[in-house]
């Protein structure tokens, strides 16, 4: 159960960052943190080899790369909304766009990433640890908690997001009630929108009204 539990984890973190997650900037950032070990080898290299195939079959069991590529469409999809944002609302924009996530889904390294997970289930269980999780994940129940994971996983994301949801938009009524003078106008930015400090505002500003008026 414990795979399990690990599987659920990684699965939301990876949907946490695709709709909350840094800046564009800092997802252009990260295929170079990512580089040196996009194959897997260097995370896998001092396995025990038997202890790798082990591995290898166990997320097999469970599906672990169906997961990965099921994390990377729907975190293709947030980029997608996001961008649709910041683009002309044209079709010259939707092409754009269009280019940007279909170059994703192409770099994307879905091998690569569940390689990674060996070094993952190496570095938390033991040789018989993972012969007990390849013998339950072998059994009927195992196969029915593989093939239910992801469901519930999605299930767990939606009540995440409609609870965080909930609870932000409370709690910024709520101090507007309580602090008359301050933030009436205050609105809870969209997916992609970020805040942009109020230097930021009046340079963006200057600029608008420069291109403008050149004179």
């Amino acid at each position: 159960m414990k795979a399990v539990l690990a599987l659920i984890v990684i699965y939301i973190g990876t949907f946490l960052v695709a709709i909350q997650g840094g800046s564009l900037a800092e997802v252009q950032a990260a295929p170079q943190t990512y580089s040196g070990a996009q194959s897997g080898e260097l995370a896998v290299g001092a396995i025990d080899p038997a202890k790798e195939s082990d591995i290898r079959s166990l997320l097999e069991l469970v599906g672990a790369r169906d997961l990965v590529q099921d994390s990377m469409t729907r975190a293709a999809e947030q980029y997608r909304e996001r961008l649709l944002e910041t683009v002309p609302n044209n079709q010259q924009g939707q092409t754009f766009v269009n280019t940007v996530v279909t170059g994703y889904e192409k770099r994307f390294d879905v091998d690569g990433v569940t390689a990674q997970l060996i070094a993952v289930y190496d570095k938390h269980y033991t040789d018989e640890e993972i012969k007990g999780l390849l013998q339950f994940y072998g059994s009927p129940l195992g196969q029915k908690v593989a093939a239910e994971s992801p469901k519930i996983s999605r299930e767990i994301q939606d009540s995440i997001r409609l609870a965080a949801g909930k609870a932000v938009k409370d709690a910024l009524e709520e101090a507007k009630r309580e602090n008359p003078g301050v933030g009436q106008n205050a609105k809870l930015a969209g997916p992609g929108k970020r805040f942009q400090p109020r230097r930021a505002q009046q340079a963006a500003g200057a600029q608008s009204a420069q291109q403008q008026d050149p004179q």
